[in-house]
């Protein structure tokens, strides 16, 4: 069996392991508006955009205006080698994978590969990207980046393609240690200058966080539990690392929030006499993607059963103290996180929304106890162990209520399993079934627009939509493209009731069996499939990456940036503004507090469907990649880069 650990990941994500599939967010969407007009998509063209208005209460008061807020000329779908940007603009790699960060690294030598090495250098496949500005500037500051994964084929030479994921012959315990190196995130202090931005090397802000080496405080009620304590840490405090950062975000105090996703994969091991087994499963422990658990038994299950606890947390960093010890604030859940984009609240209180990537898997969103104390930075350190998680039930009449996972409360009891508040949140998704959470279809980055009070649901896919719930606003079984909610708070986000609106349904409008809904300003490349992540600038605007893993074949373009107009006239036009190679996936996307630069992080380039790419018939591998990008030199791999993208002659991006 080919083991292609992307596919294994996006296999894990799609293939839902939640038992309580009886109310899907498909099948309330189609009861919801099976009486009221929509988008640009088949059959319903003619509806235009009178309905969209409608779709929208603030939309009038906020934005009436027509026009088109995002003043660029939009780039072309397409698949090719190499990055696009839109027309007066400039892209440019800032930092990739192997680059050094302190002065005593060594230059990246693919061929020379060391876990020393690599925990002075660039990790590789970047994710999130949070901007921290330093000494008030924007043009210099913090970029703090995750690294979520990695892929062997393409990081080491000799590899005749993707490992098997029963077999591993071809990984040796120092590829592992590499890998463990080259998972985590990487802090670095970067600068921009006439227009062009560079990273500093040897800055004293620089750092690598790796679950390799780097110990990290476990915080919150499930601190110090005995399901959280293992032969190393008896006191269920201390973990070292962090694994599968996938999004995150960043607090109003500069701290990053950086989410922990796929942990699952890095377990192997039997758990037939497992004594969580059920529990495991919830969470599809192990994931047998990795092998590292033939070398490090803190990865084996059967020899360290409470290790999976440690992981699917949101681990808050101070990247401006290099010396701060990474916090794991339990407090919002043990979930496979997406992102976690906080807003100050009406009453001053924290409220961090977040998403759990895999179909029929949950939206949250975290309360915090205590306000956000604005001119005291240092009285937040701790703000997060305190407060409230809520899940998300969406029903058909608009409303959102969000339900508290609060133990004692409705059926979080010891008689069902239930006996501390520590248990409802290492088994948070077990307490949002209790609950009857409305399963949703793989909720990735969830994010609020402090503009509009709005917060923005991506879901990526889901193609197990059954044939029951197809009809003529919702007409394919098969979800390939994903669409995206969005939740109208009216700037009451701690409220426990909300209302919500579908903003699009993703895919070509043009092709009838796709079912997509846009609006009729959409233009033939404006169109997205498989909305990931997504953010909001400084003036209230909607930017959505995206990720289709090797679905690219159908829709016929590579990932890439797409603006999104969210209100208005032109609410739910979209608009091609970047793109990547062949292979990659969009991520980050994150702009500097003026909107002068965007960095985006292209994650995996020529991993995905390249044996859909014209020429290819097989996965790329280290030797013969469908793309070398960025380099575009013999030998050199592809690497992961950040990119950081500028209007030529300066000013806002797009």
């Amino acid at each position: 069996m080919v083991f292609n650990r992307r596919a294994h990941f996006e296999e894990a994500e799609n293939e839902p392991s939640n038992p309580h599939v009886h109310r899907p967010i498909g099948e309330i969407i189609e009861r919801r508006f099976s009486r009221r007009g929509f988008l640009k998509g088949a059959g319903s063209a003619g509806l235009g955009v009178a309905a969209i208005g409608a779709l929208h209460p603030l939309s009038a008061a906020i934005a009436a205006e027509a026009h088109d807020r995002f003043a660029f000329e939009e780039i072309v779908h397409g698949v090719d080698t190499t990055h696009h940007v839109a027309a007066g603009h400039e892209a440019e790699v800032l930092i990739r994978w192997g680059d050094p960060l302190f002065d005593d690294a060594p230059e990246f030598d693919p061929r020379r590969q060391s876990a020393d090495a690599q925990e002075r250098q660039f990790g590789y496949n970047n994710d999130y990207v949070g901007f921290v500005p330093l000494e008030g500037r924007f043009d210099r500051g913090l970029l703090v980046v995750n690294h979520e994964y990695t892929n062997e084929e393409l990081m080491f030479p000799g590899l005749p393609g993707p490992q098997d994921e029963h077999d591993f012959s071809g990984i040796t315990a120092e590829m592992v240690e590499i890998e463990k190196a080259a998972h985590g995130l990487s802090v670095v202090e970067v600068l921009g200058e006439g227009g062009r931005w560079r990273y500093q090397r040897n800055s004293r802000y620089n750092r690598r966080l790796s679950p390799r080496s780097t110990e990290m405080r476990i915080g919150g009620p499930a601190a110090g539990h005995e399901r959280m304590r293992t032969a190393a840490d008896s006191e269920g405090t201390t973990v070292i690392g962090t694994l599968n950062n996938c999004a995150g975000g960043t607090t109003p105090w500069g701290t990053i929030l950086t989410c922990e996703e796929n942990f699952h994969g890095y377990f192997l091991g039997d758990v037939a006499d497992h004594p969580e087994k059920a529990k495991l499963e919830r969470y599809g422990v192990p994931g047998n993607a990795y092998a590292w658990g033939r070398f490090d038994a803190r990865f084996d299950v059967s020899q360290e059963p409470n290790e999976p606890n440690r992981f699917g947390w949101v681990v808050e960093i101070d990247p401006r103290d290099p010396e701060s010890v990474p916090v794991k604030r339990t407090a919002l859940g043990r979930f496979k996180h997406e992102g976690a984009a906080s807003v100050i609240a009406e009453d001053g209180r924290l409220v961090v929304y977040m998403g759990d990537d895999q179909r029929f898997d949950y939206v949250y969103k975290f309360v915090s106890r205590d306000v956000v104390e604005r001119a005291d930075p240092a009285a937040n350190r701790d703000l997060l162990d305190h407060g409230t998680l809520y899940v998300a039930r969406f029903d058909e009449d608009g409303s959102v209520t969000w339900l508290p996972l609060v133990h004692g409360e409705g059926p979080l009891t010891e008689e069902n399993g239930f006996a501390s508040q520590a248990d409802v949140l290492i088994d948070t998704r077990l307490a949002a079934d209790a609950l009857g959470a409305t399963p949703m279809d793989r909720p990735e980055d969830v994010e609020a627009n402090p503009a509009t009070g709005d917060v923005y649901v991506m879901l990526t896919n889901n193609t197990q939509r059954t044939e029951e719930q197809v009809d003529a606003v919702n007409p394919r079984a098969d979800n390939t493209f994903g669409h995206i909610l969005e939740i109208v708070t009216e700037g009451r986000h701690t409220a426990e009731r909300n209302h919500w609106e579908v903003l699009v349904r993703c895919g070509d409008p043009a092709r009838g069996e796709v079912g997509a809904l846009w609006n009729p300003a959409t233009s033939d490349n404006g169109w997205f499939a498989a909305p990931d992540n997504c953010a909001v600038d400084a003036r209230g605007r909607l930017w959505v990456t995206t990720d289709q893993g090797s679905n690219w074949a159908k829709s016929g373009t590579a990932d890439g940036v797409w603006a999104l107009e969210t209100e208005g006239e032109r609410r739910g036009t979209g608009k091609m503004f970047f793109r990547v190679p062949v292979g990659a996936e969009m991520c980050g996307p994150c702009f500097t507090p003026d909107d002068t630069a965007l960095f985006v992080a292209v994650q995996h380039p020529a991993a995905d469907g390249t044996e859909a790419f014209p020429g290819r018939d097989a996965p790329s591998t280290f030797e013969n990649p469908a793309t070398r990008w960025p380099d575009f030199a013999d030998g050199m791999p592809p690497r992961p880069s950040v990119v950081a993208i500028t209007r030529r002659g300066g000013g806002t991006i797009g």
